[in-house]
């Protein structure tokens, strides 16, 4: 088990103060910040081997592309990944969903067809479906949670008929930190012939994946909340279905063959084997670097080590919090086995950026808002939450001295 203390001068920036106060950073379901490490691959990158990919003979051509397809294996081989080809490059999350959305939903889905999406779902796995359903006519089915936060299992899987085609579920929601069974629910859309999409920008960074034993058909990732710079993520899809989809965008790098006939007065295209067909320009190298970087610190940490680490701040801080002021509220199941490191809450008579606001005096950072997910804030009956979220360099000592604030915000 690592020692988040130790660990913390690897980051530089807990180095500054905020308001004259250390800095306390509890926002990391938005994004983490970054170590030495990660940040000095990057500018290796840029200061010894800056070159475009794919594209030239000579060295430093050679030795970027190098260092990209080698990122694209180490982040194959950190999730399960059957080959690096089933990986491919995106700015993060979102982006990642809307090349499913785009290349794989607006080809295959038609009027009739069944999309199943979870109502705690982020935004950026609602708003894609809504927007291709609009241009194709499939239907897009609701799946129902419970009160305090956690899947309506029964109803979800209740929702499956013939003509679903994809399932869209978050393994980790970014609002209450509930655990998603993705497996057990994979399971049931295989059974009716339903592709399984997995939104695993909050669990991707927290705890061991592997894509087979999940059988995800997709699963989307960010960088930036992996200790990763931000621009880059992840898109991983089967391999024989990424064979079987168009490409998402098109330009330079995606395409085999482009050839100019006359007697067409058009030309001829062959798209590039996958993953590269879907990665049209100069890719975001660096990142892809620097992800790398912040996927070999996490495994020198250990992902189990890591995942336990946040149980521990969690249920320390669950426990804290339920006895701290009478005006505050937690929203969601506070049970630790149901979840990763986010808490939700609320202080009676603030608005969630009132909350924001008077920690951030104190140098303590939260979210505040709806956290990109107002159906389930619907289902809490909240107009917005703050949130805590930890990570691998938050501490004991720093939640307590979260509650010596809130107590001092409830006397206020």
């Amino acid at each position: 088990m690592f020692i988040a203390q130790a660990i913390r001068d690897d980051f530089p920036i807990f180095k500054r103060k905020v308001n004259g106060y250390p800095l306390i950073y509890f926002d990391n379901a938005a994004t983490t910040q970054k170590p030495r490490q990660v940040i000095d691959a990057e500018q290796d990158f840029y200061e010894n081997h800056n070159a475009n990919v794919h594209r030239a003979v000579h060295t430093l051509s050679q030795e970027a592309t190098e260092l990209h397809e080698g990122a694209r294996e180490t982040i194959g081989k950190f999730i399960g990944a059957k080959e690096p080809a089933e990986v491919v490059f995106v700015r993060g999350t979102t982006e990642a969903i809307n090349l499913v959305a785009y290349s794989w939903g607006l080809r295959n889905l038609k009027a009739g067809d069944e999309v199943l999406i979870s109502l705690m779902e982020h935004h950026s796995n609602i708003v894609p479906w809504e927007i291709i359903s609009r241009l194709t006519g499939f239907t897009i089915k609701y799946a129902n949670v419970n009160s305090d936060g956690t899947l309506d299992y029964k109803d979800f899987e209740g929702k499956f008929t013939k003509n679903t085609k994809l399932a869209c579920l978050s393994q980790v929601s970014n609002v209450s930190g509930v655990i998603n069974d993705v497996k057990r629910v994979a399971k049931v859309a295989h059974e009716h012939g339903a592709l399984m999409l997995v939104d695993g920008a909050q669990s991707v960074p927290h705890m061991s994946i592997d894509v087979r034993d999940l059988d995800a058909d997709f699963l989307a990732f960010s960088g930036h909340k992996m200790l990763g710079p931000t621009g880059i993520g992840v898109l991983y899809g089967k391999k024989a279905l990424l064979e079987k989809m168009a490409p998402f965008e098109g330009g330079g790098e995606m395409i085999k063959e482009v050839s100019y006939s006359p007697q067409s007065e058009g030309c001829g295209i062959s798209w590039n084997a996958p993953p590269w067909k879907f990665e049209a320009g100069t890719p975001n190298i660096a990142g892809g670097v620097g992800l790398a970087a912040a996927i070999k610190y996490l495994q020198r940490l250990g992902m189990a080590d890591v995942f336990q680490h946040e149980k521990e701040l969690t249920e320390y801080a669950v426990k804290k919090l339920q006895n701290c002021c009478t005006k505050l509220a937690l929203y969601g199941t506070t049970n630790p086995a149901l979840k990763c490191g986010i808490i939700p809450f609320g202080v009676e008579g603030l608005s969630s950026h009132d909350v924001a606001l008077f920690l951030d005096n104190y140098g303590i950072m939260v979210r505040s808002g709806f956290h990109c997910a107002q159906p389930l804030h619907q289902i809490f009956k909240l107009q917005s939450s703050a949130r805590a979220s930890f990570y691998i360099y938050n501490t004991k000592e720093e939640i307590d001295r979260f509650i010596e604030v809130l107590k001092e915000m409830e006397q206020f």
